[in-house]
């Protein structure tokens, strides 16, 4: 059967139990599999069955329990970003006028108490457009929820003011009814007017916040053009990005972005690449070259050849990664949400506690004691700050990573990557460049005619399949180098190739090779080739029929930062393994040029899982690094798998932190990136909990009879405000994070 994973935007979420409970509802599906419910960016990732399973069935589960579905997957992402402003301006619109309208209700109660007979008609009507018209959401969506048996945020919200608004009402028109009994007519217009607008106004800078946590994603898809000019008939074409075919051939002119992942027909430029590696310097791109969707053009025209479109392009994989990291939920929000699903009954059933227990212990002379406590527990409980402590920590961190060139594909990864004890590097494209260059060309002395000898060998070489002849091949390639022709040429499996070049044979091999054929090597050539070799050089001569004329060496040379990069690992206090299918002796010499004392060679893939899995048996939280098809059983074996984005398609998809920038320094970035966001994480969280945990008792009033200090309502409904605030701003600290 056909599974699909899909984002959802999903609308009326007001707290972490309303995620807790669209997530619960979509689970409980048929078809579908898994269900992730981000309330930080107001979104659900869904991996479900499709033969089974519908956009509109999961629409309905959702609606059922007084929330709705975005799947109108007609809307562009700018589309959808327009609507996240026009609620933003909403927001923005309730809290100016709640607030204007609330200045006049608390000076008149605050500061005219002895006219309250006079003023309380005027405050009255005041509190109830506040909280009926700007505030009206709350209790809409409490009713929604109550309809089906639930609780969230706006039931607290809802109760809290509700109940203090009808309190007051029934005080302000029967105040006798109190004052007979011997009880003063409080009035709580004020508090309720001040809740609303001060919880209108947290949530209008959560939802400030939690936009500004998400820009990563915004500027990835800004970076996608909305017009592009293709040839056509013979004519430039100005189109729609969507209606680029494959194949078409695009012009790129200076200062506009490519809106595809391509090839360069004609033409030179420097693209700035730095959204895929995280560099700024710009990389020159000529004929044959391959370009990517998203990076801009500096100077020079382009005309390049669409070889994958819209979806298929490497930013659109990136975006898609992005949001469905930021979509998954990292361990600790698991326990957060259990937390969250039964917080909201269990504060309310602590509000009508703290009213009983005053009326039951300090009798009805502590009725009014009793309602401002119920009240101010209902709202300073609210569980806003809990939910958003740990996704949006995660959003921003992600974030963060994909804007340095760490592309992390979930949240899992990111918290499990501070906890890294061993790291295993592959050796080839991962602590070497991956390409064999020619490093050194040692011509027999007295040599003559180098030149016209130079250009024999390369042409000989270009015949050749073998791997390291295009290394030679390349770096004969010049502009005075000229290509002769070859005659009778002939590679002999394991040793080397013979040919004929206007007349004269030619034999390129190794040692033993030349040896078979009965040409001697020079003592002063073979002492060098030694030398070589025990530097992880490969080694082949170039010799005709009578004579060695030349050595060539060639390696996998070492990325200038990977020295650096695992003495850096190493202080993070992180254990260093290097594996290995090449021989003994180049690997002994790769390790001993960057550092490390623990290597194993001409391992198989199996046999590097197995080495990944005795480490775990050993308690270490195991991270693999690799970039080819031979790595991919290993990385999935690991606990933290990271993948060189020049390597194979395979050890991309398997791994879960890919990196787009091919260097070991990136590793300590994504690694620095981890133990930061979870320092975050802890932070937002031990907040959040203490907060509640401190001041629910307080709310209750446990220190009145000692002290006869209670919070006012109204500084109640201000802290839960700011306590939303602070953990989102928290976070968003990790934007101005150093990594390198």
């Amino acid at each position: 059967m056909k599974t699909e994973k899909k984002i959802f935007p999903v609308i009326g979420m007001t707290c972490s139990a309303c995620a807790v409970s669209v997530e619960s509802i979509l689970k409980a599906q048929n078809g579908i599999l898994s269900a992730s419910v981000n309330y930080s960016n107001n979104s659900v990732m869904v991996e479900f069955n499709s033969d089974l399973s519908s956009s509109k069935q999961m629409k309905e589960a959702v609606k059922s329990i007084g929330y709705d579905l975005q799947v109108d997957e007609s809307k562009t992402p700018q589309q959808l970003d327009e609507e996240r402003k026009l609620k933003l301006a909403k927001a923005k619109t309730n809290v100016i006028f709640s607030l204007l309208l609330t200045l006049p209700v608390v000076v008149l109660a605050m500061f005219f108490p002895h006219q309250t007979e006079n003023t309380k008609w005027i405050i009255m009507p005041l509190t109830g457009v506040i909280l009926f018209y700007f505030g009206k959401d709350f209790f809409v969506q409490a009713y929604q929820k109550g309809k089906h048996l639930q609780t969230n945020m706006d039931t607290l919200v809802a109760l809290s003011t509700g109940i203090a608004f009808l309190f007051s009402l029934f005080n302000t028109i029967y105040p006798q009814f109190l004052i007979s009994r011997g009880f003063e007519p409080h009035l709580y217009f004020e508090s309720a007017a001040v809740i609303i607008s001060f919880i209108l106004l947290g949530k209008f800078l959560e939802e400030k916040a939690k936009h500004r946590s998400a820009e990563a994603i915004k500027k990835l898809i800004d970076l996608q053009p909305g017009m592009v000019t293709v040839i056509r008939g013979g004519k430039e074409v100005n189109i729609s990005i969507k209606e680029i075919l494959n194949h078409e051939i695009i012009v790129v002119k200076p200062g506009e972005r490519i809106a595809v992942d391509g090839k360069v027909l004609s033409g030179e430029s420097y693209l700035d690449e730095s959204m895929l590696t995280g560099e700024s310097l710009p990389v020159l791109k000529k004929s044959s070259d391959k370009v990517f969707a998203g990076t801009m053009n500096h100077k020079g025209s382009l005309q390049i050849e669409a070889l994958q479109i819209g979806e298929e392009t490497l930013l659109a994989h990136i975006i898609q990664q992005v949001q469905e990291a930021q979509s998954s939920k990292a361990p600790v929000q698991k326990l957060v949400d259990k937390i969250a699903s039964v917080f909201v009954p269990a504060v309310v059933a602590a509000a009508v506690l703290t009213f009983v227990l005053w009326i039951t212990i300090g009798g009805t002379e502590y009725f009014i004691q009793g309602v401002t406590g119920m009240i101010t527990v209902l709202i300073i409980a609210c569980p806003c700050a809990l939910g958003l402590a740990t996704p949006t920590a995660l959003m921003v961190g992600i974030g963060k990573g994909a804007q340095n060139g760490i592309l992390i594909k979930d949240a899992e990864s990111l918290e499990k990557a501070h906890k890294m004890t061993a790291l295993i590097l592959d050796k080839t494209g991962t602590i070497t460049e991956g390409n064999p260059k020619v490093v050194d060309l040692i011509w027999k002395k007295s040599m003559l005619n180098k030149n016209a000898l130079e250009n024999i060998l390369s042409s000989i070489e270009s015949k050749s399949e073998h791997p390291l002849a295009s290394a030679i091949v390349k770096h004969f390639t010049t502009e005075t180098n000229k290509k002769i022709e070859v005659d009778a040429f002939e590679a002999i499996t394991g040793k080397g190739v013979t040919a004929t070049v206007a007349g004269s044979k030619y034999f390129l091999g190794n040692e033993i090779f030349l040896f078979q054929q009965k040409i001697m090597v020079d003592d002063d050539l073979l002492h060098r080739a030694a030398e070589l070799k025990a530097d992880a050089n490969s080694i082949i001569f170039f010799a005709d029929e009578r004579q060695t004329l030349c050595l060539i060496a060639l390696a996998d040379t070492v990325r200038e930062t990977s020295k650096e990069a695992i003495h850096h690992l190493k202080k993070m206090g992180i254990k260093i393994f290097m594996l290995t299918g090449d021989n003994h002796q180049t690997a002994f010499a790769v390790a001993q040029k960057v550092g490390i004392d623990t290597f194993q060679s001409e391992l198989l893939p199996p046999q590097k899982a197995e080495f990944i899995k005795q480490l775990q048996k050993e308690n270490n939280i195991v991270g693999m690094v690799g970039d080819g098809i031979n790595d991919a059983q290993a990385l999935s074996v690991a606990d933290v798998s990271i993948a060189m984005a020049k390597g194979t398609d395979i050890a991309m998809d398997v791994a879960q932190v890919t990196l787009m920038k091919s260097d070991l320094f990136s590793i300590v970035k994504a690694i620095t990136l981890s133990r930061a966001t979870v320092k975050t994480i802890k932070q937002n969280l031990f907040w959040a909990f203490v907060y509640n945990i401190v001041l629910i008792p307080v709310a209750a009033g446990v220190f009145y009879p000692f002290s006869g200090f209670q919070i006012d309502p109204m500084i109640a409904g201000i802290s839960m405000a700011m306590s939303s605030v602070s953990v989102v701003s928290n976070s968003l600290r990790l934007k101005s994070l150093k990594l390198s």
